[in-house]
């Protein structure tokens, strides 16, 4: 069994990781050669993807040998091995695909290390605008501007938040207003009908749409409030915002159960789920009313 490391070094070598993938990603984006491959799931790959993977992948094992990892560009690993594992790294590469190859600029790099069933360090880079979202748990959340200014090596978890803003759950200053998160690429009745629920519950129901995990960056930092996901997503695609998310005070709860999302399931499909940055009972308390609001065949 992999011995219990470090949070804090754990989360410096992420950070030296997705900077190196970023750059990486960039090459490609900015090459315009993608060479796009369509997966057995009907979800496109680039060899970004691929690429980053490989990256992220050799820079966590030199400094992490014993810890196991899950990616998604990566072989499937039966649960029956996974189930034993007391922490693994849980990575996408290449979050956001196809907003890589639409060219919008709304894809990430996100990893997470998971303990038990729960995100305790995430971090995303959103390589396009060169910013970097990190969390360890009990440590505090962090956004990074101009990440690539980073070049201290070998990184530590102090040199990296030296110059980073502190993340916080941001004090409401109009209880009637809400900014509500949308899929890029993903949207739904059941979303459009929680939409129109807020819409009898708050005078101003502002909309933002947005692609990858940058949606629940943008929840933490405040620019937005809540995001509504009833569609799939995988493991890998939420794991590091949720650290993120959490770490401020927000949550994401499954529906309609109103758990937080767990992660080393056998199926590594999530559930449905609401992200909030309201503080946690007003999340609940949305969830709770949409759940009472709507009869939803609901399978996993």
């Amino acid at each position: 069994m992999a011995d219990t490391i470090d949070l804090k070094q754990a989360a410096a070598t992420s950070v030296f990781a997705s900077l190196k993938a970023g750059k990486a990603i960039m090459e490609v984006y900015r090459s315009k050669q993608l060479d796009v491959q369509i997966k057995d799931d009907n979800s496109p790959l680039t060899r970004a993807d691929t690429h980053s993977q490989q990256i992220i992948h050799q820079a966590l094992a030199e400094e992490f040998p014993t810890i196991p990892f899950v990616g998604e560009e990566g072989p499937d690993i039966p649960y029956s091995e996974r189930r034993g594992w007391r922490q693994f790294w849980l990575v996408d590469p290449l979050d956001g695909t196809k907003e890589f190859i639409k060219g919008n600029g709304e894809f990430t790099t996100n990893i997470a290390l998971i303990r038990g069933s729960r995100p305790v360090m995430g971090v995303i880079y959103a390589p396009v605008v060169d910013t970097l979202y990190l969390a360890v748990e009990g440590e505090g959340a962090y956004r990074i501007s101009a990440a690539q200014k980073i070049k201290e090596l070998p990184l530590s978890f102090e040199s990296v938040i030296a110059d980073a803003e502190i993340l916080r759950l941001k004090d409401r200053v109009n209880e009637e207003q809400i900014c509500v998160l949308a899929s890029r690429s993903h949207r739904s009745k059941e979303a459009d009908a929680f939409i129109e629920l807020l819409k009898t519950r708050y005078h101003d129901c502002r909309f933002i749409s947005s692609g990858s995990s940058l949606k629940l960056c943008l929840l933490a930092e405040g620019t937005a409030q809540i995001y509504p996901r009833f569609a799939p997503t995988m493991e890998w695609d939420t794991a590091a915002g949720q650290a993120i998310l959490e770490e401020i005070g927000g949550t994401i709860l499954s529906y309609p159960e109103n758990t937080p999302l767990r992660y080393n399931k056998e199926n590594l499909r999530n559930p449905w789920f609401l992200a909030g940055s309201l503080p946690r009972e007003d999340t609940l308390s949305l969830a709770r009313a949409f759940n009472d609001s709507r009869s939803v065949s609901y399978t996993h």
